[in-house]
């Protein structure tokens, strides 16, 4: 089928592209969305409070979940600044399973080891594959490219 859509199209990059949108999207829609749109609620989580970690607070955690999940997943189905953002949400993820779920596999809190666990491992393969052709990241880095190879580099005299 994609061979129909033209040479110029690449299976790998629809792969990591198809990565980036399926894996990161739904950690923001399932996870990002509650934390960016409902804060306060989220600070009351399962009636306890939210988890303070590393003596940030409930707040301070919070945040730092919200950007992971909110902003840095959203920046990955992007294609912007991917994998700094994947490896920001793969150590927020993988601070939340240790601290707050104590890498649990099994029992009641192992319910939720499945999914952080797929969640890290889509993290991991996008900081180890990059962002592909079809991102943001791409396209600057084509536009920066070109922007020097037309007007070269400047000379310490031009500078």
């Amino acid at each position: 089928m994609l061979e129909r859509l033209g040479k110029g199209i690449s299976k790998p990059d629809i792969g990591i592209l198809a990565l980036r949108v399926f894996v990161l999207g739904s950690l923001f829609l399932k996870h990002g969305t509650p934390k960016l749109f409902h804060f306060q609620q989220e600070l009351m989580w399962e009636n306890i409070g939210y988890p303070s970690v590393f003596h940030l607070g409930s707040v301070g955690t919070l945040l730092f979940a919200t950007l992971a999940d909110g902003i840095c997943s959203m920046l990955v189905v992007l294609g912007l600044a991917t994998r700094w953002a994947a490896l920001f949400t793969f150590c927020s993820l993988a601070i939340g399973w240790g601290m707050v779920h104590g890498f649990a596999f099994t029992g009641t809190e192992g319910r939720i080891a499945e999914t952080i666990s797929l969640y890290m491992v889509g993290c991991a393969a996008i900081f180890l594959l990059g962002p592909g052709r079809y991102s943001f990241d791409a396209m600057i880095k084509a536009s920066a490219e070109k922007k020097r190879a037309v007007g070269g580099r400047p000379t310490q005299a031009q500078a």
